[in-house]
C-alpha cells in the first residue's frame, strides 16, 4: 500500500500559501546552466527534438521532462540536473516540440499525452549512452507524460529503466483545466494562454490557411483553446476527448516500475481528481506522497538549505534499492 501517509516536507513559514509557494521560485530562483552538450534528435515523421546532456559516462542516467510552456532551461529542470549530477548521475534534458528557440517543423506540436516523443528520447538515450540504469523525472505536464508512458508500455519497458519520480502532476486533465479556470488562478491561465496564442500565430504563418485565428485573443480557458486548436491539430474530437485520452490517471494502475508521485495538497493547479489515492492504495509499484504544502512545482527549502526539497526527494527515491 504505497500511499505515503506522512510527508516530511513543510514549506518555510515566511512563504505561506500555495500561490506564494508556486510563484516565488518561478520569479526569483536562478540556477546555473548544468546541461551543456546540445544535440538535435531527428524524428521519423520529419520533425525534431532539441536535447541537452550533462554526460561523463556514468552508470546512471536521468531523463528530465519539463512542464507546460517551459523548456529545459527552466530553473526546476536545471536545479534537478545539478542535484542528480552531484550524486553521481548523468542527465539528459529535452525540449518538447516547439519549446526550444525555433518552432518545430510540423503543424502538430507537443501536448499532455504525446508519449511517443518521450519514447523517442528514451530509445535514443539507450542507444547512445552507456548507463546501466535510466531514471525518469517529470514535472507537471512532463509528469503526466512520464506516468502515462510507464502505464502504456508496462509490458515492453526496456530493462535499463530503473525508477521514476513525478512532481505536481495534473493526473486528470479535465479536473486540472477546470481548476485553472477559477478566478483565483487567472494569473496562471493568462500567462499560459499568452504563450500558447503566440505559438498558434506562428503556426498560422508557417501553414497558411490551415488555422483560423478568428477570436484567438478572446479565448479565456484551456477548454476553449483545446477545443479550438489542441484537439483538432492532434487528432482528437474536442477538448473532452483530448483530456480523457491523455490523462495519466487511468494508466497508473498499469505501472510496474517503482514510481513516486509528489503532489502538494495546496497546489493551486490541482483538484481532487488529481490525487490518485486509490491507485496508490492498490499498487505495489506506484507511490503517492501528498505534502501539506509546496504549491505547484515549488517545494522551496527551509532556511539554511540551498537544495529544493523536490530535488532531495527525487534523489532519495531514485537511489533506493
Amino acid at each position: 500500500m504505497p500511499l505515503i501517509q506522512q510527508s516530511s516536507y513543510c514549506s518555510p513559514v515566511w512563504l505561506p500559501g500555495g500561490h506564494a509557494q508556486t510563484i516565488f521560485p518561478a520569479l526569483f530562483r536562478r540556477v546555473a546552466r548544468t546541461t551543456s552538450r546540445a544535440e538535435r534528435l531527428e524524428l521519423p515523421d520529419g520533425d525534431f527534438l532539441d536535447l541537452e546532456w550533462a554526460d561523463q559516462g556514468r552508470s546512471r542516467l536521468a531523463i528530465l521532462s519539463h512542464g507546460l510552456e517551459a523548456n529545459l532551461q527552466t530553473s526546476y529542470i536545471q536545479g534537478m540536473a545539478a542535484a542528480l549530477i552531484r550524486r553521481g548521475w548523468d542527465v539528459l534534458a529535452w525540449n518538447y516540440r516547439g519549446c526550444g528557440r525555433e518552432p518545430n517543423r510540423l503543424l502538430k506540436m507537443y501536448h499532455s499525452g504525446a508519449t511517443e516523443d518521450l519514447g523517442s528520447v528514451i530509445a535514443h538515450a539507450i542507444s547512445n549512452h552507456s548507463a546501466d540504469s535510466i531514471d525518469l523525472v517529470g514535472f507537471s505536464l512532463g509528469g503526466n507524460l512520464t506516468l502515462k508512458y510507464l502505464g502504456e508500455n508496462q509490458h515492453q519497458l526496456n530493462p535499463k529503466l530503473n525508477r521514476a519520480v513525478a512532481f505536481s502532476v495534473p493526473c486528470d486533465l479535465a479536473c486540472s483545466s477546470k481548476q485553472l479556470a477559477l478566478r483565483s488562478n487567472k494569473i496562471y491561465m493568462e500567462r499560459f494562454l499568452r504563450e500558447m496564442r503566440a505559438k498558434i500565430r506562428t503556426k498560422a504563418r508557417m501553414f497558411p490557411g490551415q488555422l483560423d485565428l478568428t477570436g484567438l485573443d478572446q479565448i479565456q480557458t484551456f477548454e476553449e483553446f483545446d477545443d479550438r486548436y489542441t484537439a483538432p491539430i492532434h487528432g482528437f474530437r474536442d477538448a473532452a476527448d483530448y483530456w480523457q485520452k491523455n490523462s495519466c490517471r487511468p494508466f497508473i494502475p498499469r505501472i510496474t516500475l517503482p514510481t513516486l508521485l509528489v503532489n502538494a495538497a495546496n497546489d493551486p493547479f490541482l483538484g481532487d481528481d488529481c490525487y490518485p489515492r486509490d491507485e496508490a492504495d492498490e499498487s505495489s509499484s506506484f507511490y503517492l506522497e501528498i505534502p501539506r504544502t509546496g504549491g505547484h512545482v515549488g517545494f522551496i527549502p527551509q532556511c539554511g538549505t540551498y537544495e529544493y526539497a523536490s530535488e532531495a526527494r527525487a534523489a532519495e527515491f531514485l537511489a533506493e534499492i
